[in-house]
Order: C-alpha cells, then structure tokens, then sequence
C-alpha cells in the first residue's frame, strides 16, 4: 500500500538525520569507524527492546561522541534513548529470535537484521573489516555513504535533474500554446506528467542525500531548490486539468508505479481514466484551466476552484465575459477585469512565443 510505502520512507528519513554528519550521534559513528573497532547500537528502550537485551551493565549519561566511541571498543552492543540523547546500557548481549530470517554473514549484522525486524526499532551496525555503517529498521537497510561519495552521486544527481527541468520546461511552452489553441491531445498531457512525476523521484533522491549528508548539504539543498522551482505545483496542475477520476487517488498511483511503467504512457492513461485503448492517446482534450488560471497574479486557490468548477473547462473561462465571471463566487467587477486580461496576455505571450 502507498501509505506503508510512505511511512517506511518518513522512519527512514527521520533516522538519517539522527546519524548524520554535524549529529551527536553522527560524530560518534565517525570516531568508531576511524578507529577501526565496530559497533553494534540500539536507539530504543522499550519494554520490547529491553525484553530482547542480556547482560551488560547500566551507565545512563548523556550520549557524547567520545563516551560512543570508547563504549563501542567492547563486544556488546550499545543501548540508546529513544531521543538518542543518552546512553543507558553498554556491552549487552541482543538476544532476538533466531529464527528469523537475515541475509547477513557477520554475527553483529545478523543480530542488527533480526532486532530490527523483531522489534522494529532503529539499529545500527557499524563493520570493523569494512568500515562501513549500516542501519535497519523493520524491513528495511540502508549502507550510508561517506561524505565524499554522497556528495559526488547529489552531484550527479543535480546535472540529471537540470536536463530533466530544461526539457520540462519546454513542454510547458509547448502546453501553453497547445491549451490557449484548443489543440491538446491526451498524450501532450501525459508527456508533461511524465516529466514532472521524474523530477519529483529525481528529488526525493537528492533529498535523501541532503540529509545523510547533515551539515555537508546545506549547498546541495541551495542547487535543489532553484532547479526545481514550481515543477512540483505545475505537474499537481496538470494532473488536476486532466484526471478524469479521483484526483488524490491518482497521486498515490503515481507515487508507487515504477520508473519503468512510469515511461509508459498507455499506464499514465489508464491511471487518469481514460482506458488502455492505445488509439486514445490521440484523443482531443480540454483542461479545466486550473495551471493556467494559477498564472494570474494574486488569484486566490479557493477562486480558481471556484472558476473551474462553474465554468468546467479552460475554453469556456476563455470565452466568458466579464459579466459572467463576476457571477461566480469571490469573483467581484474588479478581480472579473483582472481575470480577462491576465489570460489574454498569457495567450498572447504562448502564440508570440510559438511563433519565434
């Protein structure tokens, strides 16, 4: 389901950052790997956690890297708050079912997969042979990256994104044209979500390495920012215009397709509602004018709705008067001038620029 697809993501979102560069926690893991002595962590105590935990002894301070570091040199593993902000036991043994399953070779990696899984709390595993951090949760691991190789892939990542925007824009110009001429077809539409959908994935990839990376992204988060803009409420637009069906539920399908599929275009129809004949691509279209309609300065959300639902499509705000306009609710004499004349200039900004 896309919503424990969802909440999977937001756990492993909200553990990164605890580990990140810049974190208590994160400068503690770093010394660790440094020093070449492993480790095994536990962020959690719980009547389960504690349940599942043998032996040790109690030490209950605040978590300092240093007191991480010099704790995780013993062969037991390392019990943490749930706020990973102090440290309660040292050198435990974890005792989880055995028979839970785990891919895992390294008896302090396995005994990290199994706690996970069985308890479902945060857990990290940090190798002596080679060096590397691994963390699970539930079902989930996840290898972090050094800072080097995060930022090298975020990099990458950024220039892939740039192309993305570039061509996303171009069929922006070409939407703008195509919408005020009565000319769109199904598959102008899809192209357009496509687009948007990839740079929304692009991002969220991005978006992860950010926060691994801790204090290190903040000029990784400037360069998101700026290539990708309004993309996310132009494509949320476009899908508006043209679902034929439940809008959020058309979200949520999208939001779990894969890539693969996403570059179909006979799924995109079939997800907007319009079959899975490949014939209706072609299909004339008309949208119901909320991207266009977002154009116009200073028009409240609640009044384009307001638009579009009385009106029902671009054409007929298109060939509305005034008067008419001024009929619809939040709509008075003023804003209904305003209107008029915000989307003629705008159709004649997509004709010009079509021309040249």
């Amino acid at each position: 389901m896309p919503e424990d697809k969802k909440g999977k993501e937001e756990k492993l979102w909200t553990f990164l950052k605890i580990v990140s560069p810049g974190t208590t926690l994160g400068q503690g893991l770093k010394i660790i790997l440094q020093a070449k002595t492993g480790g095994l962590i536990v962020i959690g105590d719980t009547e389960k956690v504690l349940s599942v935990v043998e032996g040790g002894f109690k030490v209950d301070c605040y978590l300092t890297p240093a007191a991480l570091a010099e704790l995780a040199k013993m062969d037991g593993a390392i019990i943490l708050s749930r706020d990973a902000k102090r440290i309660l036991y040292a050198n435990t043994q974890l005792v989880p079912d055995y028979l839970i399953s785990t891919s895992e070779r390294g008896t302090r990696h396995r005994a990290a997969e199994r706690m996970a899984k069985q308890i479902d709390c945060p857990v990290i595993a940090v190798s002596q042979s080679r060096h590397v951090i691994t963390l699970y949760q539930g079902e989930t691991k996840y290898v972090l990256g050094s800072v080097p190789e995060l930022i090298n892939r975020a990099n990458q990542a950024l220039q892939t994104l740039e192309r993305y925007r570039a061509a996303f824009n171009e069929v922006l110009t070409e939407l703008d044209f195509l919408e005020f001429q009565d000319e769109m077809r199904l598959i102008d539409a899809i192209r357009a979500i496509q687009r948007g959908e990839m740079i929304r994935r692009i991002k969220e990839e991005i978006e992860r390495y950010i926060i691994e990376l801790g204090g290190e992204g903040r000029l990784t988060e400037m360069q998101l920012k700026e290539i990708v803009g309004n993309t996310l409420s132009e494509t949320r637009q476009i899908l508006q215009d043209y679902v034929k069906e439940d809008y959020e539920k058309v979200c949520l399908e999208l939001e779990v397709i894969n890539t693969e599929k996403l570059l179909e275009a006979e799924g995109i129809m079939r997800i907007l509602g319009y079959g899975t004949k490949p014939e209706n691509l072609d299909l004339s279209v008309f949208p119901k004018g909320y991207r266009i309609l977002s154009k116009v300065p200073h028009l409240p959300v609640s009044v384009v709705e307001n638009v579009v639902a009385a009106l029902g499509d671009l054409p007929n705000v298109m060939n509305s008067t005034v008067l008419e306009l001024t009929e619809i609710n939040e709509v008075g004499e003023r804003r209904a001038g305003s209107i008029k004349r915000e989307l003629e200039r705008l159709k004649n900004r997509a004709l010009l620029g079509k021309r040249y």
